[in-house]
Parts: C-alpha cells; sequence; structure tokens
C-alpha cells in the first residue's frame, strides 16, 4: 500500500492524475447526497437531512481544496518547464 502511494506521487503529473480521480469520486458523491437529502426531505427525519448537508458542505469545501491544489500543481509545471529551457539555454 505504502509503495502505491509513494508512487500516485512520483512526479507532479501524476499528482495532477490522482487528484484529477478524487475531483471525480467528490463530485460523484456530491451527487449522491443531493440525492439523498432529496429522498429524506419528505420523509420525517430532519435530523438526517441536516447531516447529509452537513456532508454535503464538507464534500464542497474538500472539492474547493482539491481545484486549488490541482491549479498549484499546474503551476509548478509550468515553471519546472521554464526552469528546463533556462538550463538547456544557459
Amino acid at each position: 500500500m505504502k509503495l502505491e502511494a509513494t508512487a500516485a506521487f512520483a512526479s507532479i503529473e501524476s499528482a495532477q492524475e490522482y487528484l484529477g480521480l478524487l475531483a471525480q469520486v467528490i463530485i460523484e458523491s456530491q451527487q449522491a447526497v443531493q440525492a439523498d437529502i432529496q429522498r429524506n426531505i419528505e420523509s420525517e427525519s430532519p435530523r438526517r437531512v441536516e447531516a447529509l448537508r452537513l456532508v454535503g458542505y464538507n464534500l464542497e469545501k474538500l472539492a474547493s481544496h482539491i481545484k486549488t491544489s490541482r491549479k498549484v500543481l499546474n503551476d509548478l509545471r509550468m515553471l519546472r518547464r521554464i526552469l528546463q529551457q533556462r538550463g538547456v539555454a544557459e
């Protein structure tokens, strides 16, 4: 298991791919939670609906963090390319 986690972050590109997959899973989870909320709104379980809304809120925060992380990784990738090009030119 530890080897797989290390391999997932062996390069900026592999980390980007991992975060892309994670972002997709978050979207799927958000959709499932929204469906659960809709199903439970009609039932008499307000505590469950409130808990599901909290889950949705936390998934939204997580999605925002992943989006920011993907942007940072993209910036790092571009900076690495610039530095590699400068290394060749010098």
